[in-house]
């Protein structure tokens, strides 16, 4: 490929980096940092673990409210002040998490930490992705996704350094602090959309409804079976007597393994095709969440732990450019439509996890669940496969 004359390698680095930053603020910090929290909120608060998933439900449907606004506009403008405001909601939740303890309060600052989310996973990569084909570069997200490894390893690093330091309320001040070294690059690089594109009078050629809803129920059944481990993992490891105290160093360990995994997938994907390695990442993830059902070995877990931060990264980033690719004029509203049933499932997942433990004193019901619902997940995949779909002899 020749070197584009419309953009330079170093904007390319910068715009990549500013979706990186994005993705690590307004989900790593604003949205993930509650996992790692969440084991000092039940002993430090009054908070139960019923509560607690229903922190979770409202984070996720703050998120999928932010996915629905996007998925209803095509003004471009709106998107990227949208995009700005995201931003500013992410630093101030996270702060306004360590000021109140009164549970009404946390519900609505877990609602708007979701809204912020849009930014991250929708509304950047369609940005990034965006300019990257404007401007001549190959247009893969595996790095911009980068991010939700780094949101979960980054923050999770702070937590670690600062649990024998400070209490609950004074950790989610530092992490909104924190946040701000990335709201920097975030707001300062990201360039805003083109809102004109050559060819823009050709109709907008959409999958047929079947395989639509496929790949969208497909989706779905990967947001339950994330949602579960990515919201409790840290409580259930320390739930266990043998892995008492080490229940952070593992979600960092999680997200360590998740920062490369997006750009991995995509090398395996350009060998034996996206379908193929998204029921592979699927199948792998079912693995990961039944693990800890079975052992509570260190070494497992930890295993555990490395296949789970390399799957769901890779399923999001997969699923996403898949489907942006599908519709390159506006692929953050493709993006945001795929998203919501994906949202939808994360609003259910949490709350019944959160009973099925309470009732029954333990976790395994509910990574049971996360597992069953992932199987149901490569059912329809396998749908999908079997259905073509190829825009290019619609045309």
């Amino acid at each position: 490929m020749t070197q584009p004359h419309t953009a330079t390698q170093l904007q390319r680095i910068q715009v990549i980096t500013a979706g990186i930053c994005a993705v690590i603020l307004t989900v790593g910090i604003a949205r993930f940092s509650y996992t790692p929290f969440l084991p000092l909120m039940l002993s430090q608060t009054d908070l139960s673990i019923v509560n607690g998933g229903w922190l979770a439900t409202f984070n996720y449907l703050g998120y999928l409210a932010g996915v629905l606004l996007v998925s209803f506009t095509n003004n471009l403008a709106f998107k990227f002040r949208f995009y700005q405001s995201c931003l500013v909601i992410a630093v101030l939740s996270t702060i306004a998490m360590g000021l109140t303890t009164h549970l009404g309060l946390w519900v609505v600052l877990r609602l708007i930490a979701g809204i912020s989310g849009t930014a991250g996973v929708i509304l950047s990569s369609g940005f990034v992705l965006s300019w990257l084909k404007h401007n001549q570069f190959k247009p893969e997200l595996g790095l911009h996704f980068m991010g939700l490894g780094l949101g979960i390893a980054i923050p999770g690093a702070l937590v670690v350094l600062m649990n024998h330091h400070f209490s609950w309320d004074h950790q989610w001040l530092l992490m909104g602090l924190f946040g701000i070294l990335f709201f920097i690059p975030a707001w300062l690089w990201m360039p805003a959309p083109h809102t004109t594109h050559h060819g823009a009078s050709q109709p907008l050629i959409e999958p047929p409804r079947s395989w639509m809803i496929k790949i969208i129920l497909a989706y779905a059944c990967a947001g339950v079976g994330y949602v579960v481990s990515a919201t409790f993992i840290v409580a259930i490891l320390e739930s266990m007597p043998l892995l008492v105290g080490k229940g952070d160093w593992i979600w960092v360990i999680l997200g360590l393994a998740a920062a490369p995994a997006c750009f991995l997938w995509d090398k395996v994907s350009n060998r034996i095709g996206e379908l193929n390695t998204l029921l592979l990442t699927y199948l792998l993830q079912f693995v990961a969440i039944l693990i800890p059902v079975y052992s509570e070995s260190l070494t497992a877990n930890i295993i555990a732990a490395i296949i789970f931060g390399c799957t769901f990264t890779g399923i999001v980033s997969l699923m996403l450019s898949f489907i942006g690719h599908k519709f390159p004029k506006n692929p953050a509203k493709a993006m945001a439509r795929l998203t919501i049933c994906y949202g939808i499932a994360q609003l259910i997942a949490p709350v019944a996890a959160g009973y099925l433990a309470s009732f029954s004193g333990n976790y395994q019901a509910a990574l049971w669940l996360a597992a069953s619902i992932m199987i149901l997940g490569m059912v329809f995949l396998i749908a999908v496969k079997r259905e073509h779909f190829d825009p290019k002899k619609t045309l």
